[in-house]
């Protein structure tokens, strides 16, 4: 089990109530840099310093408090980790665009002390849509100057 954790292609980190990190699986440790023996125990806010501490423990609660789960999407925000884009060659984005869900996890006794973050790699929907999008401007603003001819 340990081994399909490690190798899933979807970062999976569990974080505790303070937010510091119990679990950090390979994808994890591949995009960040970081060994998972380096981040266990550690503030993930202390960790990354660009992620909004506020912000993310007011998406976190609802999953603490009310066992519900929680989602961020690329389109809301472009990613919680400013992972590099690992694809440049292929690739347009500087980064790595993220889907990320939250979700609790319910001991034995009923209580959620610690949630599962899992965070899917978006990069190659998010670059499509945008060129998509550009390619429609392009062709509304090719439009338009033919119909002022």
């Amino acid at each position: 089990m340990a081994d399909m954790l490690h190798s899933v292609d979807v970062g999976i980190v569990v974080l505790d109530k303070q937010f510091k990190v119990q679990v950090w699986n390979g994808f994890m440790e591949s995009h960040s840099g970081l060994l998972p023996s380096e981040v266990q125990q550690k503030c993930l806010f202390d960790l990354f310093n660009h992620i909004d501490g506020e912000w993310f423990a007011q998406k976190a609660k609802p999953v603490f408090e009310l066992k519900t789960r929680a989602f961020m999407t690329w389109e809301q925000r472009p990613y919680l980790f400013k992972f590099p884009n690992y694809r440049p060659i292929t690739g347009s984005e500087p980064f790595m665009y993220q889907n990320i869900a939250l979700s609790p996890l319910t001991s034995t006794t009923g209580t959620v002390d610690f949630i599962s973050m899992m965070i899917y790699d978006m990069t190659d929907i998010a670059s499509g849509k945008k060129q998509l999008e550009a390619l429609q401007v392009s062709e509304s603003e090719a439009a338009e100057r033919t119909a002022r001819r």
